[in-house]
Order: C-alpha cells, then sequence, then structure tokens
C-alpha cells in the first residue's frame, strides 16, 4: 500500500479502516501461510507490555508461570466429549514426522486443558498439593475460515490460565477473581470499558459448566469477546483422573477453572481508540510514549539543535518516561510528524533553533478533551516536570471517551422483538432484554440480526428497573444483552 495513499475514513468503511491501519501502523502483516500474521516490532513491543502488566497482576494473586507441550495426544482431546465437539472443525493433526506415519495423530494445540491436567494427575496425591495455580504464556493453532489480523487468525499468542482446587468453592472464586483482573488490567491499562457476565450455554467455552466473559464495545457499535474464565467443575479431572485424597481421607476428584485473553486485545485497542489519522496507544502501552523530533532548516542548526534533543531524551528516560529521538536526515519533520502519528505515539515533543534561544520545547498532544488545546508552548523545565501528568490524563481521556461512547450506544428496556431488530440491524449497539432462558429465542435473535447473546451482565453492569418480559413473550428469568459480534 502506497505511503500517501489516504487512509479510508471510520464512517465510509470501518471494516477496511481497520485493515489498512494495522498494516500502514506496522503493528503486523499478513505470512505467507493462509491466516496467520507476522506481528512487526511494534506491535509486539505493545503486546510485550500488556504481558508485563497482566503477568504481574496474576503473579500479585499467587499464580506462577510454567510451559506445557505444543503437540497434545489426539486421545487426549477425544476423552471430554463436548471438548473435542466444540474444537473439532478447528484442530490441526500431524499424522506425519519423521518421515513416517505416526501411530496416534498429534493435535497442533488449540488449547491446552487436556495436556495440563494430564500432568496435574501425576503430581496431586493430597489436599496438601492443592491448589495448583498455574499460567502460560504461549501460541496456538485454531483453523479459521474467515481470518483478519489480530481479530481472528489461525495461530495467535494469549495467555491461558488453568488451576486445581479441593472444592467447587475455591473453584468458582478463582473464576470470579481472575475476571475481575482481566477488567481492571483492561481498563486501567488499555482503555477498555468492560461489561462482565455469564455467557449462554449455548455461547459457553466447550466442556465447561460456566463461562465468564468481558465484552467491550468498537466505534462501530460491535462487541468484542476480549477475555473469558471457566468454572470447568470436575469435568477434566474426570477424564484424566485428577483426584487427591481429602483432609477427611476420603477420595475426590478436583475442581478446575481455566482463563485467557490473547493478541485479540491489540485489536480491541486499535478498534476502540483509534481514528481517522491513524491507532492510538494509550501511554501505560506505549512502547514510545514521547517522541523528540529535532527540527532545523540548514546544517549550522543542526548540531545544537539535535544535541538538546538527545538531552531532553536521556532526562526523560532518567524518569520512566519511555521517549525516542527521531533525528532521521531522510525524511522532513512532517514525514516523522504523520508517521508517529500513524503509529499512535501520545505524546510528540518538538524542539527548533528559536525553542533553543527561548528556552522552551512544544508538546503536542496525540489525543486530548474536547476543550483542550493539542499543542502547548511551555519552558523546558515545566515541561518535563509536568509531561508524566500530561501522560496520565491522556489515559484518563481515552477511556473516558470509550465509556461514554458505550453509553450512548447502550439500548436499555427494550421490550419488544422489533425494537430489538430495528437496533440490531440498524444502528447496532448493546441491547438490554428480559429473556426467559429458551435458546429457541436465542437462535432466532441470530437468525433474523446475527446479533448474539453476548452475556448475562453481572450485578454492576444490570438495569437499575430489570425487565419482566422476555424479548421473545412470556416471562423474563434474567436480564440479557445482545449485540452483533466479532
Amino acid at each position: 500500500m502506497a505511503a500517501d495513499k489516504a487512509l479510508t475514513k471510520r464512517d465510509e468503511d470501518f471494516s477496511a479502516w481497520y485493515n489498512e491501519i494495522v498494516l500502514r501502523a506496522e503493528l503486523a502483516d499478513h505470512s505467507p501461510v493462509r491466516g496467520s500474521m507476522v506481528i512487526r516490532p511494534w506491535g509486539y513491543a505493545i503486546w510485550e507490555n500488556m504481558q508485563r502488566a497482566l503477568d504481574q497482576m496474576l503473579k500479585d494473586t499467587g499464580h506462577e508461570n510454567a510451559y506445557f507441550p505444543l503437540l497434545i495426544p489426539m486421545s487426549f482431546i477425544e476423552r471430554e466429549k463436548a471438548h473435542v465437539e466444540g474444537f473439532k472443525p478447528e484442530l490441526a493433526v500431524v499424522t506425519v514426522a519423521g518421515g513416517k506415519e505416526l501411530e496416534e495423530p498429534l493435535v497442533v494445540r488449540p488449547t491446552s486443558e487436556t495436556m495440563i491436567y494430564s500432568m496435574y494427575a501425576r503430581w496431586v496425591q493430597s489436599y496438601r498439593d492443592l491448589p495448583i495455580l498455574i499460567n502460560q504464556w504461549a501460541n496456538v493453532i485454531r483453523w479459521e475460515l474467515r481470518t483478519r489480523l489480530f481479530l481472528r487468525t489461525t495461530e495467535f499468542l494469549w495467555q491461558e490460565g488453568h488451576t486445581a482446587h479441593a472444592t467447587e468453592e475455591e473453584a468458582i472464586e478463582e473464576t470470579l477473581s481472575i475476571l475481575q483482573i482481566y477488567r481492571s488490567f483492561m481498563e486501567e491499562w488499555i482503555g477498555l470499558p468492560v461489561v462482565t457476565g455469564l455467557k449462554s450455554d449455548g455461547e459457553k467455552f466447550a466442556g465447561a459448566e460456566q463461562t465468564h466473559t468481558c465484552e467491550t464495545m468498537m466505534q462501530d457499535r460491535k462487541a468484542l469477546q476480549a477475555g473469558t474464565s471457566h468454572h470447568l467443575g470436575q469435568n477434566f479431572s474426570r477424564q484424566f483422573d485428577l483426584r487427591f485424597q481429602s483432609e477427611d481421607g476420603k477420595e475426590e476428584y478436583a475442581w478446575n477453572s481455566s482463563w485467557g485473553v490473547t493478541t485479540r486485545l491489540i485489536g480491541a485497542m486499535v478498534m476502540t481508540h483509534g481514528d481517522d489519522s491513524g491507532i492510538v496507544v494509550p501511554p501505560r502501552l506505549a512502547p514510545t510514549q514521547v517522541v523528540i523530533v529535532p527540527i532545523y532548516r540548514n546544517d549550522d542548526q543542526k548540531p545544537g539543535v539535535v544535541r538538546k534533543a538527545h538531552e531532553l531524551h536521556a532526562r526523560l528516560q532518567s524518569d520512566g518516561v519511555r521517549s525516542n529521538v527521531d533525528d532521521r536526515d531522510h525524511m522532513s519533520p512532517g514525514a516523522k510528524f504523520y508517521e508517529w502519528e500513524r503509529k499512535g505515539v501520545p505524546l510528540r515533543m518538538e524542539i527548533g533553533p528559536r525553542d533553543l534561544e527561548s528556552g522552551q520545547v512544544v508538546l503536542v498532544k496525540r489525543v486530548r478533551a474536547e476543550d483542550e488545546e493539542r499543542k502547548a508552548f511551555l519552558p523546558e523545565g515545566q515541561a518535563l516536570a509536568e509531561l508524566p501528568s500530561w501522560l496520565e490524563a491522556v489515559q484518563a481521556e481515552l477511556f473516558e471517551q470509550a465509556r461514554s461512547r458505550r453509553e450512548e450506544h447502550t439500548h436499555r428496556g427494550v421490550d419488544t422483538w422489533e425494537e430489538l431488530t430495528e437496533i440490531l440491524n440498524g444502528p447496532g449497539g448493546f441491547v438490554y432484554t428480559g429473556w426467559s432462558g429458551d435458546p429457541e429465542v436465542e437462535e432466532r435473535v441470530k437468525q433474523e440480526t446475527g446479533g448474539t447473546l453476548r452475556c448475562i451482565p453481572d450485578v454492576a453492569f444490570r438495569s437499575e428497573s430489570p425487565p419482566t418480559r422476555c424479548i421473545g413473550g412470556g416471562k423474563a428469568e434474567m436480564e440479557v444483552v445482545w449485540a452483533k459480534a466479532y
């Protein structure tokens, strides 16, 4: 794609805008393998910052990292009926290795419950061996028919946590605790306002008793499932003989949970915060929080301006601000501005000969509140002192903009089929209605609108006056959220 070609505007074709900006912001590229992507350094650095933040949150709550094999015996996958039926269309299978046909096919990891719980069965004998709280950062393969960079690819990166507990109460507590960790991480680091809730039986993870989800709204008013946490009951423990001797001497099966988020979160970040100039990276995740651009007209001005730019860079780095000096000679300042805006760097600092003389710098925000000026001319000392608070203000503003947008396009109290279908087939958004729990109603919504039941919202996200009538007729047993989704 030509570098000077105008970016498709979001309100003209949001899908085309997304596909273009992921490539042009150098987040990722298509690989020679169908449906797989290459994550480029800028995109991978964002993922590393996500990884570091979430990894620390998990370790702070007692979880440990480990690593399990990529290849899983087919017989393991087939032990849990619901699990294999749910994943069978997406499996990639190795049948030949070392020039010989394998005695048993090996599945390339779509998820690791079967492998991990088979290992836990070796390690657990007594209640004293529990709980096991293990997470792994890994890649998985799911053979997707329709792919889109970050949102749905054949191979992607993720973390998957798997735990074993002595009681069901502990497993449920773990499942819900992780859900709140995910919500905090998404809101505080990515700026994604999240609705948490329970998936319907038709939408839950294959092999789970319950699936809890984090649902977030993109700018085109479609939902994106940003993370899930599953209460697995004893399904996998029974299949893999994960038993322990309880404190009173009885032999019991362990209770399990599993949970994960993926590189899809980068796509969520792009679709939530991006604009017609490019992506917007929240300051806490930005590989470069401040880019310093020296501006000069001739070789006489260059040495002093570039030297000052590197002095500012050193001071920012010593203050814990991730900065970079763009002193490339072959690009004009305007071209540099365009590139860094496209890549979503939160702040730009400009320094030229006049700024040197007056002891000031120019700060330019990538995003700002409506009543703010985008550009500020500040004394050098003031700019350096205030810069961290500027970054935090940008972080907060991104979350608030996304939260306000979600609320603007959330429709509560919808109690007729006509209104539900009109919204889902029209402007879209989150639609709250009553539901009887009848899966036929769920299927009818899907067939007539393409929308799905995103979740049965947790208490914090329910309406003040819960609906009493099911959207399909009859009495409502619960309130639910519908939306079209990625």
